[in-house]
């Protein structure tokens, strides 16, 4: 549950971090005294290093990127640090950051401690409150649309993050973007190329031929949906927004294009089925676009590309799993199960093209 949840019951005996080092560099920062502890392990995004850690009565957590040959991870730290610093006086529910380490030799890479959250990941688990009672499962999916209607409200410029993003060409680079990285997995022997995801090609074409002519910009999470929220654990608030590694200064309605992307349509499950159980009572798509339309006035004409896009992001993203799983480095099992998703995330896009809850 990152970064906080149900506290373990028992320290564990083995670290994967050098505690002593951490120790030291929180000495340093004046951040409490005596040995440090780890409570557990927490889920963190992707592959993300999460910790829950005790030091004199007090739990933090611990957020570092393992080691990549691909991507630096001391990069994604330093700017997920700073774009909590600045949420710091901001109505955006996230957790609150305590302290970056910019030395990658205290633990081997850039790391940061940001308080622990009082709240639940709802693809986990409903407490009882929430799944005894569909109005309260209302009032959740709500609370994710406000969630990125305040992150959407916030001046970029006024919390010194007006340089946070590429603006120029930002939505004219995206589809060109993900058609690359399908092409990319060419490299992974026995998969059958870009014909693996048989809509592909056509919802290209058609985000291609209809990119919107302007948008508001204002800052991004990137990855948003159910999993990616804490809720309160005393009712549907969001206690914090959390994995912000792919946030960015860009166009907010892909924030609420990923949302749709994974919500029940009608009575249908959404790609990879449904993420909570129970979800009955959960607000429709066009409740959900509606309230974000109230709580932003932006204009949202233009969403059925954002939504577009984030089907068609999603499903080559999900087919990577399944190109590496022919190469022998990935589960066939999962590279199979993510392929049908991904299908799914094609057949939603190719369908929003000419119909959806869309205006």
């Amino acid at each position: 549950m990152p970064p906080g949840g149900a506290q373990s019951g028992a320290e564990t005996a083995a670290a994967p971090i050098d505690l002593a080092a951490l120790a030291r560099w929180m000495d340093a920062a004046g951040l409490g005294s005596g040995p440090v502890a780890v409570l557990e392990r927490l889920p963190g995004g992707t592959q993300n290093l999460m910790l829950r850690l005790r030091r004199g009565g007090r739990d933090l957590v611990l957020r570092q990127s393992p080691p990549s040959p691909v991507l630096d991870g001391n990069r994604t730290m330093r700017r997920e640090a700073r774009l909590l610093a600045a949420l710091a006086g901001t109505d955006v529910p996230h957790p609150r950051l305590v302290a970056l380490c910019d030395d990658p030799a205290v633990l081997g890479g850039v790391f940061y401690l940001m308080e622990v959250v009082r709240g639940f990941n709802a693809t986990t688990g409903l407490p009882p409150l929430h799944a005894g009672d569909p109005a309260v499962r209302h009032a959740m999916g709500l609370a994710l649309v406000d969630g990125i209607a305040r992150l959407a409200a916030v001046d970029p410029a006024a919390v010194g993050l007006g340089d946070f993003g590429r603006l120029e060409g930002f939505l004219a680079r995206q589809a060109g973007r993900w058609r690359a990285q399908l092409e990319a997995y060419r490299q992974y022997a026995g998969w059958p190329g870009p014909q693996a995801l048989p809509r592909v090609e056509a919802v290209g074409a058609w985000l291609d031929a209809h990119l919107p002519a302007a948008f508001r910009p204002g800052l991004m999470h990137g990855d948003y949906h159910i999993g990616n929220v804490m809720f309160a654990p005393d009712g549907p608030a969001l206690a914090a927004i959390v994995d912000w590694e792919l946030a960015t200064l860009g166009d907010p309605l892909l924030d609420l294009g990923r949302l749709l992307a994974q919500w029940p349509e009608g009575g249908a499950p959404p790609p990879g089925g449904f993420r909570i159980a129970p979800h009955d009572g959960l607000p429709d798509m066009p409740a959900m676009i509606a309230h974000y339309a109230a709580r932003t006035g932006r204009d949202l004409a233009p969403l059925r590309w954002h939504a577009v896009l984030a089907c068609y992001k999603l499903g080559i993203l999900l087919e990577g799993s399944h190109a590496r799983a022919f190469a022998g480095k990935a589960p066939r099992e999962t590279g199979e199960t993510l392929h049908r998703t991904a299908i799914e995330c094609l057949e939603r896009a190719a369908a929003w093209i000419e119909g959806g809850p869309f205006a």
